[in-house]
């Protein structure tokens, strides 16, 4: 055992060194990631809401075209029962004939009220589709933005590891990007 003699080692006296305060660069790479974590945050939480609005988008526009389906699915049936009417009426005796051409008139208006309420229906549908493509605009914009935020923090990280300052510039460029996409898809 050796009294007052010890040895440091370089880890041990970096320790020391930024404890008290003498580490400028740790301290600004602490600040940098800090307001980065926190401006990705945001950003990531826009890209979420860009995701859930294209998909409530998609959604509705799968809905209306479900029930546009439907409704020619109901004109084709309604198309079936006049033309039944119609392959009656060739057949029927005159006392009976009123009957089938009143029936074959009442199909025939009947598929004007559900084609016109089909064809309403998709583009409904359409216009969901365009909605939710412009909502997922933005989205591309956000996920980049947020890449380039996540590179830079973890290229400041190694800068503190490394002490390459050059690292620090890089990541500085890196968030700058970042930033710059995210305010770009602000206005898109």
């Amino acid at each position: 055992m050796s009294e007052g003699f010890h040895v440091h080692g370089a880890h041990d006296h970096a320790v020391e060194h930024s404890a008290h305060g003498g580490d400028s660069l740790g301290g600004q790479i602490a600040i940098f990631t800090a307001i980065l974590a926190s401006v990705g945050a945001i950003v990531s939480y826009q890209g979420g809401d860009t995701q859930n609005k294209a998909m409530l988008f998609k959604n509705e526009a799968v809905l209306k075209k479900t029930q546009a389906s439907d409704q020619w699915n109901y004109y084709e049936a309604k198309s079936n029962k006049g033309h039944l009417m119609e392959l009656a009426l060739d057949v029927a005796p005159a006392k009976k004939r009123e009957f089938y051409e009143n029936q074959i008139a009442r199909y025939e208006k009947d598929k004007v009220e559900i084609k016109k309420k089909a064809e309403e229906l998709e583009a409904e549908s359409e216009k969901a589709n365009k909605e939710s493509e412009e909502a997922m605009h933005p989205h591309h914009l956000l996920a980049q933005s947020m890449t380039l935020i996540q590179i830079a923090i973890s290229l400041a990280s190694i800068t503190v590891l490394t002490r390459k300052r050059w690292l620090f510039a890089v990541a500085g460029v890196s968030a700058a990007g970042g930033l710059i996409m995210w305010g770009i898809s602000l206005y898109v």
